[in-house]
């Protein structure tokens, strides 16, 4: 081995080298958060749109040549009345997620996560963009069937607003990292709480909450809802739960935990089964 001294050692000199993510690699990120997102719903893509999926990626095809690929392969189904339900949801919301990624417009107001919803769903749900008009409850598993109490369906427009409002009056610019997330966990729990929609809040409250953050001006990482989607789901209902007969008390830790991983980089382990509330039980 050669002899060397601390000066035949120093990098310091040594020009820094930049590491460009293709767009093949931010395509593919882009895909994986939107079909992970799906899981919340336990939906899963077809083989044929993981196909179209692949020449997107590769460059063969645009996006808007994947919507219309898929548009014509479901009525094609629909005539031969071979429709997977599931499958085509999931298919038809994962483009619309890519394609409101790529949109560079945000809008931190109520009738801005109206449209994400309507857009994401205008495929799917003739109820798209519409608020809810009736009360319900969800059995949750991690509440032993118990459910979140969500927001009053007459008042849905103005808890939004107040939420909306509060938020406006923030300076990120002027906060710590640490209260940046936590101000982030506060405004997705709130908003998500107010489930808004009869179907599709979770995948709303996602893009909603993402397309702030890159506003913000806050890199994103999305492979956190590739794998996270449900926990991240749990996250909100552990969030938004309390039951005064057990002293159960509300805990955002545990959303906390995933946007310390989803900005800062973090490895915190993020399991579901950790949010059980096991005085339920």
């Amino acid at each position: 081995m050669v002899k060397m001294n601390e000066n035949d050692l120093d990098s310091s000199n040594i020009e820094y080298t930049e590491k460009v993510k293709n767009s093949s690699y931010i395509k593919q990120l882009q895909w994986d958060m939107a079909i992970g997102l799906q899981e919340v719903d336990n939906l899963k893509p077809s083989k044929y749109f993981m196909s179209l999926v692949s020449d997107n990626v590769q460059g063969n095809l645009t996006i808007e040549e994947v919507e219309k690929e898929l548009k014509e392969y479901y009525i094609e189904k629909e005539d031969k009345n071979e429709i997977n339900h599931i499958e085509m949801e999931c298919d038809l919301v994962s483009t619309r997620i890519v394609e409101l990624l790529n949109e560079e417009k945000f809008e931190l107001s109520v009738n801005y996560l109206k449209y994400v919803h309507k857009f994401l769903f205008q495929d799917v749900y003739e109820f798209a963009g519409e608020f809810r008009k009736i009360d319900f409850s969800k059995h949750e598993k991690i509440l032993n069937n118990d459910s979140v109490a969500y927001g009053d369906s007459k008042t849905l427009k103005e808890s939004l607003e107040y939420d909306i409002d509060l938020e406006k009056q923030k300076n990120y610019k002027e906060m710590s990292i640490v209260e940046v997330i936590n101000n982030i966990t506060n405004f997705s729990a709130n908003i998500w709480q107010v489930h808004p929609f009869r179907e599709g809040n979770t995948r709303t409250t996602a893009l909603f909450i993402e397309k702030y953050l890159i506003d913000l001006g806050y890199k994103v990482d999305n492979t956190l809802f590739k794998e996270k989607s449900v926990y991240f789901r749990n996250a909100l209902v552990r969030s938004n739960y309390f039951n005064n007969y057990l002293n159960v008390k509300e805990d955002k830790s545990y959303l906390i935990k995933f946007y310390e991983n989803l900005l800062l980089g973090k490895n915190n382990n993020l399991h579901s089964k950790d949010l059980i509330v096991k005085e339920l039980f």
